[in-house]
């Protein structure tokens, strides 16, 4: 189904209670202190971007268990207490879409080190490299920070967002933008 969207340059062009993803992924954020654990995205969807690790659900495996199985395989670190936080639901222009669900923990066990996905960097929650980072990152990120649950759909082109809409769980009313650039 997500294909009939593929073309929407809007939210509001597509009929997100029948929107099916292409792929369902996860993200992580670390915190420790006042650092959060970051990465420096080697291959994949995001190469060259700073994120957090994460990855596409494998059959038969839950959100949580990818989760804590890409800390793993991106970072040999060992994560538990995942708090889910956020669910996003990403539609290209190109046809590709995608569901993610968004974690953060303080329990982790092991030292950050690099693998063929990704390079660890632990940076100052005040000085986030926003730059560095997929567009709608600086929209959602602080409500993670601050422990408060959102879901959100975005439209991108390549690299570009070009729309979104983002609820904020348990807020009085929902924030919600337009169209971007």
């Amino acid at each position: 189904m997500s294909g009939a969207w593929a073309h929407a340059r809007r939210v509001d062009d597509i009929d997100w209670a029948n929107w099916q993803a292409v792929d369902t992924a996860t993200l992580v954020f670390v915190l420790r202190g006042d650092q959060i654990l970051l990465i420096d995205k080697k291959r994949g969807l995001g190469k060259g971007k700073v994120n957090g690790p994460g990855g596409k659900v494998d059959p038969g495996e839950t959100a949580e268990q990818c989760a804590i199985r890409e800390c793993h395989e991106e970072l040999g670190i060992e994560v538990s207490a995942l708090e889910h936080l956020g669910e996003h639901r990403f539609q290209f222009v190109d046809g590709y879409s995608i569901h993610c669900h968004v974690y953060r923990t303080g329990h982790f066990q092991g030292t950050p080190a690099e693998s063929p996905e990704a390079a660890p960097r632990w940076t100052a929650i005040d000085a986030i490299p926003y730059d560095l980072m997929w567009e709608d990152d600086r929209i959602w990120l602080p409500l993670l920070l601050e422990g408060q649950a959102f879901t959100a759909n975005w439209i991108f082109d390549g690299d570009r967002m070009l729309d979104h809409e983002l609820d904020v769980l348990g807020a009085e009313r929902a924030v919600r933008s337009g169209s971007v650039k």
